[in-house]
């Protein structure tokens, strides 16, 4: 078998909701997802999610190779790219590639991706997190009132802005999960916009009132020195690295002792996740996925050792994605669909383009100017009426 030829589509996810963090939410309740479709001269195809704008660059690695060699094809991207590097939209593209080779590695073995990695159970232990940062309070309570009917029993808050308005919330997600608990793990999102001191002080304010199991993202993710200090001055965890591309920017962290939770962000791909967890499993440090659409990498996260849980976004899948998933027990499980799961109806989809198109000027993914230099609560979208959501949502 031969790797000939890709094609690049596009899809939405309908969240029914607004998403979004502190530093911004999503200006409509769809958001997109990229398709990659890896062709093979037996008519098997694999399928890999994420942003892949420099396929065109990276896929000569992989073109008429044996895609059974997964590993060592995800090497050779690497090494393709070795000059210009492999940050950012590269080492997504990468992850896209690398995805769909596993599916089919998977596939070509006529089994589920977590049988061809070697797990014994289908199940991925899971937490609650909604992207609600945009949603009024009551809206919190319905939506994890959702997950609370798939027996969650751990929920993760975004903020870092208002003390007033994160600890209702909290408390909020506590009581919905507390059906399924009588101490539900509770995390607090901050998404890199505090600086230590602020941190420190959020944090210990938060802890006054409630037990934290982890703080994520407190800190700029390169900031070994800083996270490492933070994690003497707090009783909750301190997880981060989700937006961290090859294991080269993990060993500072780690050698610094930084984090005491490794998280790794799915659009990166599944060698790169079993990579980290090796890593982490080496330090005797759990590891816990970043949800995507469709959540690709839980296949990898139930093979490996230290798994600790899986975030969770959504209860739905992406539009003419039919996904291989259930979600009960507070986690997903995994079908017997060999490769990831996922078949692709392109009668839904959009062509995609391999050129970057301009994203939007606001949302979760742009800093604010004032990150990590706010004295005191200021306005911002919180004080803008969410948008309803949907009855089906």
């Amino acid at each position: 078998m031969k790797i000939t030829g890709y094609r690049s589509l596009s899809t939405v996810h309908d969240w029914g909701r607004i998403t979004g963090d502190v530093n911004g939410v999503q200006s409509g309740d769809t958001t997109a997802v990229p398709v990659l479709v890896i062709e093979t001269d037996a008519g098997i195809e694999g399928v890999g999610l994420g942003v892949h704008t420099d396929i065109a660059r990276v896929f000569p690695a992989v073109e008429g190779e044996d895609p059974r060699a997964v590993v060592a094809l995800y090497d050779r991207m690497l090494d393709w790219v070795f000059k210009a590097g492999h940050a950012g939209p590269v080492f997504g593209t990468i992850g896209a590639v690398d995805m769909a080779l596993w599916d089919l590695k998977a596939k070509m073995a006529g089994e589920p991706l977590w049988r061809t990695l070697g797990a014994r159970e289908r199940f991925v232990p899971g937490y609650a997190s909604g992207l609600e940062y945009g949603l009024t309070d009551e809206e919190v309570a319905q939506l994890y009132g959702r997950f609370a009917d798939r027996g969650f029993k751990a929920g993760k808050v975004k903020g870092g802005r208002d003390l007033d308005r994160d600890l209702p919330r909290l408390e909020i997600v506590r009581e919905a999960l507390s059906r399924n608990s009588r101490r539900p793990a509770l995390m607090f999102d901050a998404n890199e916009s505090w600086n230590q001191a602020q941190a420190a002080r959020y944090v210990a304010a938060i802890e006054e009132h409630l037990d934290l199991t982890w703080v994520e993202e407190p800190l700029r993710r390169w900031d070994a020195a800083g996270l490492a200090a933070l994690r003497g001055k707090i009783r909750a965890a301190v997880a981060s690295g989700e937006n961290l591309t090859g294991l080269e920017q993990y060993r500072p962290l780690l050698d610094a002792k930084a984090l005491d939770i490794v998280q790794v962000g799915n659009v990166w791909g599944i060698t790169h996740f079993l990579r980290v967890a090796t890593l982490a499993h080496g330090h005797d440090l759990p590891v816990s996925p970043v949800a995507y659409n469709a959540n690709p990498i839980a296949h990898a996260a139930a093979a490996v050792p230290n798994l600790l849980t899986y975030e969770v976004q959504d209860l739905h899948f992406p539009v003419g994605l039919d996904v291989d998933q259930e979600f009960g027990d507070g986690g997903i499980i995994l079908g017997d669909r060999p490769g990831i799961g996922i078949l692709v109806d392109e009668a839904q989809l959009s062509s995609g383009n391999s050129v970057a198109t301009a994203p939007a000027s606001t949302g979760p993914h742009i800093r604010p100017e004032r990150a990590a230099l706010r004295l005191v609560a200021e306005p911002d979208v919180i004080d803008v009426p969410a948008m309803p959501l949907r009855p089906d949502s």
